[in-house]
């Protein structure tokens, strides 16, 4: 059920009886599998949250979409976000929920945790949470800590520097109650002070507060969302003394309403970062700074069709060419099967696959109207694609679309993670999927670099499938056995031993915590601190040079949907034992050359003033 014929070189009668066969055994019988003994054994990942510390649960709203489905996005769970908020050099975690509390988890320096929620003060449970997003925003050290919510409103909580974190969102100019999803800061004009995006759907909700659960309930029909005010992206300038001015009307980035994910990168090299907004019921948008404070919608020219459906959206440089590339991956438009699917119909699913219409495979059994969705939300066909992206930088502003070829079409994708996790020199990407109750279980996937443009999900084999607390959660729901999911996820080296480990946010379960146990590879690391730039150098770029190889990172840890990674940028090194140069290029403009570097180390580096 989790691979196509394609893959498993199976026809797709035999495919069909298979998978059949599997279905029924897991719906009808409600059994799941007893997965950690397959994977005690395998040299991958394994998943050791509980030995870790890690005891989180993502809890959905009783009334919402997980219990009593319904259309709505309630059904998109809640983020996470990985930062050294202590500045101690190990990366901590915060979890976001919809139903109870937010957890802060505090590494103890060996990747396992300690929960520090009370004592930080950050872990509301009054609202609705949806992501949130570390960065140093006033510039003195500590890493404070922006939250959005649905219709709670949005809070900036400044480091204390002792652990604890104040709520000065009002003080500083932040406050917004609406739709909101992520939450990304950057240096717009290269100001040294990082301003802050915070990107917004619609309302899709309605005014009959929830009391008791403190919540407004979603709408009960998918169908109505396409007629709801849209609500608009906010760019907010910091003013470099702990405040923030609104400049969204003359900036050009309110967007067009459903925004999800935003991925910022300079794609026309020019010295400004562009940004790069997901929509998840429309095409994605590019828009290219001026380096004046404006910026300006330039999609139909640099990407031509994008995702229709979009959630998240990550950029990497794929093939080691010096130019950062770009990956959506489009959930909405797979969304169409039906929770009662047979096991006939789930057999069908080809995941590398791509169709004309948005309705994809739902088409086969007229189970929606494909015309009346369109007309609704108004789709044209000749902008979009109903499918994963990936934009191939070919330079001079120029991207060619090659997800199927390179293997990065996927089923059910909601966040994006990348990192090179067997330390070969190349960028692998994890992508967290399924829908979970009432439809049928689907996998996340890990798909490994091979070096030569292409991808291989090696999901399976690496042990990240299937759970290891199998594919089914411990209760059920509506007396029907329910399914785990991920949506959010993310990367970092926990435990200081050069191998990345991956973390997800799951929906109505515990996350996942993916132990890195790859046959171990030369590496190294780097941590860096701003000048004149921003302090934490958010949008630098670093090159390394080895032999005839460059790979090139870019510091942007926000991004992935409702996601954040370290900040720590971690290269593979292979078979190199040494490294001719690394190339930084600051934020300000400044260039710093690195020649004698020790590899398997993590060094920091400080922008010369």
């Amino acid at each position: 059920m989790t691979m196509n014929a394609k893959r498993m070189g199976l026809s797709p009668r035999l495919l069909c009886c298979v998978l059949a066969g599997v279905v029924l055994t897991f719906l009808f019988l409600g059994k799941g599998r007893h997965p950690e003994k397959e994977n005690d054994h395998i040299a991958g990942f394994k998943d050791v949250a509980e030995q870790a510390g890690i005891n989180f649960r993502m809890r959905f709203l009783p009334l919402e979409p997980g219990e009593n489905f319904k259309g709505n996005l309630y059904d998109h769970g809640s983020g996470l976000a990985v930062g050294d908020f202590d500045g101690d050099g190990f990366d901590d975690i915060y979890f976001l929920n919809q139903l109870g509390q937010n957890a802060l988890y505090r590494n103890q320096g060996d990747g396992t945790f300690i929960d520090v929620t009370r004592q930080a003060g950050v872990g509301m449970g009054d609202r609705i949470c949806v992501s949130a997003t570390w960065a140093d925003y006033d510039n003195d050290g500590h890493a404070d800590l922006f939250v959005t919510s649905t219709r709670g409103g949005n809070v900036l909580f400044r480091n204390q520097g002792d652990g604890t974190f104040k709520d000065v969102t009002k003080q500083a100019g932040v406050h917004h109650v609406g739709h909101s999803q992520i939450a990304v800061f950057f240096d717009h004009d290269n100001d040294g002070h990082l301003d802050l995006l915070v990107t917004h759907t619609a309302k899709w909700t309605m005014d009959d507060f929830n009391a008791d659960s403190r919540y407004y309930p979603g709408l009960n029909e998918f169908w109505d969302l396409a007629g709801r005010a849209r609500e608009y992206n906010i760019l907010y300038r910091n003013n470099g003394d702990g405040t923030f001015s609104d400049l969204t009307d003359r900036s050009g980035l309110k967007g067009k309403g459903w925004a999800s994910d935003v991925a910022v990168f300079d794609f026309d090299q020019d010295g400004f970062l562009d940004v790069l907004v997901t929509n998840m019921f429309g095409r994605s948008q590019l828009y290219r700074n001026d380096g004046k404070g404006a910026f300006m919608d330039v999609t139909e020219d640099t990407l031509r069709r994008t995702s229709w459906g979009a959630a998240g959206c990550k950029v990497f440089d794929f093939n080691n060419d010096g130019k950062l590339d770009l990956y959506i991956v489009d959930m909405h438009s797979d969304m169409w099967m039906p929770h009662h699917a047979s096991p006939e119909m789930i057999a069908m699913i080809d995941e590398s696959a791509r169709y004309p219409l948005v309705m994809g495979l739902a088409n086969r059994y007229r189970t929606h109207d494909e015309k009346k969705f369109a007309d609704l939300f108004q789709i044209r066909y000749g902008e979009v694609i109903f499918g994963n992206t990936f934009f191939k930088n070919l330079g001079g502003g120029k991207f060619t679309e090659t997800a199927s070829r390179v293997g990065l079409e996927t089923w059910w994708p909601w966040g994006i993670a990348c990192g090179d996790f067997d330390n070969d020199g190349f960028e692998d990407v994890f992508v967290a999927a399924g829908m979970g109750y009432p439809y049928f279980y689907w996998p996340n996937s890990l798909l490994v670099n091979n070096g030569d443009e292409t991808f291989s999900n090696r999901a399976r084999e690496l042990g990240i499938e299937p759970p290891a607390l199998g594919e089914y959660l411990p209760q059920r729901i509506g007396g029907r056995p329910a399914v785990r999911s991920s949506r959010a996820c993310a990367v970092a080296d926990f435990d200081g031993d050069g191998r990345l480990e991956i973390v997800t946010n799951n929906f109505n379960d515990r996350p996942y915590y993916f132990k890195n146990n790859l046959p171990r590879k030369n590496h190294v690391a780097f941590r860096l601190r701003g000048t004149t730039s921003n302090r934490d150098a958010t949008g630098a770029t670093v090159r390394l040079f080895a032999g005839n190889q460059m790979m090139t990172r870019l510091l942007q840890p926000t991004g992935g949907y409702l996601s954040q990674s370290s900040r720590t940028i971690h290269f593979g090194l292979g078979n190199h034992t040494s490294i001719d140069r690394i190339e930084i290029d600051w934020p300000s403009g400044k260039q710093q050359i690195l020649r004698t570097v020790e590899i398997n180390k993590t060094h920091a580096v400080t922008e010369p003033s």
